[in-house]
């Protein structure tokens, strides 16, 4: 009953619009971002070339493995928010809070992420941006016209969002047409004026692989925005669940051609040295700086993509935290007329605004405050699929992953057991931990989150209604006019 009567001073919901085409324009470009470009001559030097791809391909199985996960819980609760309702309804509003806020972070990461990279790829080509010096954090100069660069971009990508879904899906799909075309010239160029020989040393050390591994939630993340959008998509369950999986599958083979295009182009000590590895490997393969460009309006394309995808995600789980009562609910605020959260984007969209003000120094430590929470959540997901699978084993699954029986419950240990190893690769003093920056913007992260956590009722256990029961429970609060933070009795 209460939740008819709140439906009834409901604000407008998500459309509808996404086609088959923007849904896997979606999935893949959420994937392929920046990183592509700017990261794999750090994975060459660490892991050697045959490390990377076993690194890459290790992680890809990891994430395919999720993938199926997601894949059948996204089929069986089709609403935006993904982790948001699957947690709820398989651990609790708790669970469910720590999993959205992991995730989320993840995403802003990432949002804040290509706001800084996009200057930095573009002063590739016009060094003329770095002027107008401001200051330093962090050892890196801070420049008027480069942070400029980055932060009118990141308020057109917002408007982008702002305005609908629709739009920001005809873009996305656009962009990554271009962006599989670069890919497909830089196969082209290895396979003609590559070198096998260029890409000794073929392996380094086990150290260097997990170097390489622990990027991966950075790099895969985006997958997991099909489940935010469900409520937006124009596809069945199942179809949606299916392409999930699909979209995995293609961006770790993306990866590992990138790898390896790139090791083939020139030896390794003058990949090393480039500032961006991957377009200078292309500019070898064709002796062309003109080709280099190209491969960097690539890279725009992938930061556009990510970009885009990323602050659908990070804003539908927003929506779907405000809209339960986890956050204000300001956040839970859908636009009248352009029928997107509308509070989410614009909340998520001055942080990236910001971001560019942080210097070109940000991209390492962004990358890895973001990861460890993604990963936190991706393993409660395969906990809550095992959950689900005892619990309520006649729940209608659109997709079901390895059947009824035993296959899936064996890919659900396998998610759990993969995602805790994928984990304590963060811990401090392991070979691949992170960045001291890192760790203090991931726990200030936490903390802030920590706030929103102890405003959440207790006694808000699992189950189909755990959403409806959280709601009374808050408004029971509101009605005797308890402060949020109390408990409720």
């Amino acid at each position: 009953m209460a939740a008819e009567a709140v439906s009834a001073h409901k604000e407008p919901e998500l459309r509808r619009t996404l086609s088959t085409l923007d849904s896997y324009a979606l999935g893949f470009g959420a994937m392929i971002g920046f990183g592509w470009v700017v990261l794999t001559g750090g994975w060459l030097e660490s892991a050697g070339t045959m490390g990377s791809v076993i690194a890459l391909a290790t992680g890809g199985l990891i994430m395919i493995v999720v993938a199926f996960i997601y894949a059948e819980l996204t089929s069986a609760m089709p609403k935006a928010g993904g982790e948001h309702h699957y947690i709820m309804r398989g651990m609790g509003a708790r669970w469910a809070f720590i999993g959205s806020w992991g995730i989320t972070g993840g995403y802003i990461t990432i949002v804040a992420f290509e706001a800084v990279a996009l200057p930095r790829t573009i002063g590739y080509i016009f060094p003329d941006i770095n002027t107008g010096y401001l200051y330093s954090v962090f050892g890196s100069d801070v420049y008027l016209a480069w942070a400029l660069v980055g932060s009118l971009s990141a308020v057109i990508v917002t408007i982008i969002n702002y305005v609908g879904i629709k739009t920001a899906g005809i873009i996305q799909t656009f962009v990554v047409l271009f962006l599989v075309i670069v890919g497909l010239l830089l196969v082209i160029g290895s396979g003609a004026s590559g070198s096998v020989r260029n890409m000794e040393p073929f392996f380094t050390n086990a150290s260097g692989l997990f170097t390489v591994l622990i990027v991966v939630p950075f790099l895969f993340v985006g997958f997991d925005v099909i489940p935010q959008t469900a409520e937006e998509l124009k596809m069945s369950p199942r179809k949606v669940g299916k392409l999930i999986v699909i979209s995995v599958v293609i961006a770790t083979v993306w990866y590992i051609i990138t790898a390896l295009t790139t090791a083939s182009s020139m030896p390794l000590d003058d990949l090393v040295n480039s500032d961006l590895a991957t377009a200078d490997a292309m500019g070898a393969l064709f002796n062309s700086q003109f080709m280099a460009n190209v491969l960097i309006a690539g890279g725009i394309a992938g930061i556009l993509t990510s970009w885009i995808a990323m602050l659908i995600g990070s804003s539908r789980l927003m929506y779907a935290m405000g809209k339960s009562g986890m956050l204000p609910r300001w956040f839970g605020h859908v636009h009248p007329k352009f029928q997107t959260p509308s509070n989410a984007i614009a909340f998520i969209g001055v942080l990236s605004i910001l971001a560019p003000f942080l210097g070109e120094g940000a991209l390492e430590w962004l990358v890895d405050s973001g990861s460890p929470s993604i990963v936190l959540t991706y393993f409660m997901v395969c906990v809550v699929f095992l959950f689900l699978r005892r619990r309520e084993p006649n729940m209608e699954r659109p997709f079901t992953t390895g059947g009824k029986g035993k296959v899936g419950i064996a890919v659900g240990i396998l998610g759990v057991i993969l995602t805790l190893g994928l984990l304590s690769l963060y811990i401090p003093g392991m070979p691949a931990s992170i960045h001291p920056i890192s760790y203090a913007l991931l726990g200030a992260w936490w903390l802030l989150g920590m706030v929103f956590l102890l405003r959440i009722p207790r006694g808000v256990h699992a189950g189909i209604d755990s959403e409806e029961r959280l709601f009374e429970k808050l408004e029971r609060r509101k009605r005797r006019g308890e402060h949020p933070s109390r408990p409720d009795r």
